[in-house]
C-alpha cells in the first residue's frame, strides 16, 4: 500500500511536537496500541529528526515529516525515514526536492491559484491548513466542485466536534489533528493516556 492509500485508510493523521527524541518511540507505540499507525512529527522542534529516524526505525508505523519549508529540511527528514513531507504553504522547491528523493509531498494549499499551483507539479494531494480560518469544510467542498482529482488532508482547528463534518466530504482523505496526542502528556510520559485518547479518536473517525 502506498503512502497516500495509507493515510486515506488511517483517516486520521497525529500531528507530533516531541521536544525530546527519547520520547519517540513510546509514542509511536501508543499510537499503533491506539490503532492508528500514523504519525507526522514536525520540524518545529530540535528533536525532530531524532524523533522520526526513532519512529521509522520500528517498521511498524507510518512517518512523515511536518512544518518542512525548505530542501535542506526535506532531506533531513527523507534521511531520518520519513516517508512523506507535510508543509504549510507551497513552495516548488520543496515538492521538487520531495519529487527527487522520491517521497510524497503535501504542501499547504488553501485557495484554487495554490491548487492549481500543486496540480502544475504533479501533485493531487494537498494539505489544507488552516483549515479552521480557511473556510472549513464549506470551503473543501465547494473547491472539490472544479478540482474533482484533488484529495484534501484538512488541518488546523480541527477536533473531535467538527472532525466528521471533514471527512463527509469524498475529497477528504484524513484529517490532521494533535488533539489525541497532547504535548502536555508526551511530556508527562502519560502514553496509556496517549492510547485511550487515539483509540476514541478512531472509533469517532469510522462512526
Amino acid at each position: 500500500m502506498d503512502v497516500l492509500s495509507s493515510l486515506r485508510a488511517a483517516r486520521l493523521v497525529p500531528v507530533v511536537v516531541l521536544d525530546d527524541a527519547a520520547d519517540a518511540d513510546a509514542l509511536a507505540g501508543a499510537l499503533v496500541a491506539g490503532g492508528l499507525p500514523v504519525a507526522e512529527v514536525t520540524f518545529r522542534t530540535a528533536a525532530a529528526r531524532d524523533s522520526i529516524k526513532a519512529m521509522s526505525a520500528r517498521g511498524d508505523i507510518l512517518v512523515g515529516a511536518g512544518t518542512v519549508l525548505t530542501p535542506e529540511q526535506v532531506d533531513q527528514a527523507v534521511d531520518a525515514g520519513a516517508s512523506y513531507v507535510v508543509s504549510p504553504g507551497l513552495s516548488r522547491a520543496v515538492v521538487e526536492r520531495c519529487q527527487e528523493r522520491g517521497v510524497v509531498a503535501l504542501p499547504g494549499a488553501v485557495t484554487a491559484t495554490e491548487i492549481q499551483a500543486a496540480l502544475e507539479l504533479g501533485l493531487t494531494t494537498v494539505k489544507f491548513f488552516p483549515a479552521g480560518t480557511s473556510g472549513g469544510a464549506p470551503a473543501i467542498a465547494a473547491l472539490a466542485a472544479p478540482f474533482g482529482g484533488v484529495s484534501f488532508v484538512p488541518t488546523g482547528g480541527v477536533g473531535p466536534k467538527n472532525l466528521q463534518d471533514y471527512l463527509s466530504i469524498a475529497s477528504v482523505a484524513a484529517v490532521g489533528g494533535s488533539w489525541m496526542v497532547p504535548r502536555d502528556k508526551v511530556k508527562a510520559g502519560d502514553f496509556a493516556g496517549i492510547t485511550a485518547l487515539t483509540a476514541d479518536a478512531v472509533a469517532f473517525a469510522q462512526a
